[in-house]
């Protein structure tokens, strides 16, 4: 049996993230970096939902009634 883990090729981002540990970025910088990717990643994720919320058509009314149902 081989002992070698077969692994899939880094992904664009991971060689991007590859790039600035390589160029030595201090800890506050990644500390700030971590902060805007969860930023763009939760913009991301709203936009998505606010796009889901529009093609369906819901209204603050069908949220609280939906709301309303899971609360009994």
């Amino acid at each position: 049996m081989d002992a070698t883990k077969r692994t899939a090729p880094l992904s664009n981002l991971q060689l991007e993230l590859l790039k600035l540990y390589a160029a030595g970025v201090p800890d506050q910088y990644l500390d700030d970096l971590k902060i805007l990717i969860a930023r763009f990643l939760f913009a991301k994720a709203r936009a998505k939902a606010d796009q889901v919320w529009d093609e369906k058509k819901y209204t603050d009314e069908i949220l609280n009634e939906l709301l309303q149902r899971n609360g009994e």
